[in-house]
């Protein structure tokens, strides 16, 4: 059984690299630009990867709960402050749930062998 610090790194790393892809395939304007197209890919298959050695120890539906709203929130950050895209107070709202979702579960849950 790998240590519950090694599975947080590597589910950690899976969320930055997913997020990073995500900003890539916005600066890659639906693939017309070589560069952020190719980054973007290699992000997504790094963060395939590192969330593949987080389910060795986090049961799949946690790990990918945790994995897409941590990804979502942050991507929502980038996307207001790179992007200059809005969030109205609904959407923060739902945002806010979010992210108190993945604190319930990492807290509270007995799923995950902390």
């Amino acid at each position: 059984m790998k240590s519950i610090w090694s599975t947080y790194a590597a589910l950690a790393a899976a969320i930055l690299l997913e997020v990073i892809g995500t900003t890539f395939l916005q600066k890659s304007e639906q693939f017309s630009k070589l560069t952020p197209t190719i980054l973007m890919a290699l992000c997504y298959l790094g963060a395939f990867y590192f969330l593949s050695y987080s389910l060795k120890t986090i049961p799949v539906g946690l790990a990918y709960a945790i994995w897409s709203g941590l990804g979502i929130v942050l991507i929502s950050a980038i996307g207001y402050f790179l992007f200059r895209q809005t969030l109205d107070l609904p959407a923060m709202i739902g945002l806010g749930f979010i992210i108190v979702g993945v604190i319930i579960v990492n807290v509270f849950s007995n799923s995950i062998n902390h």
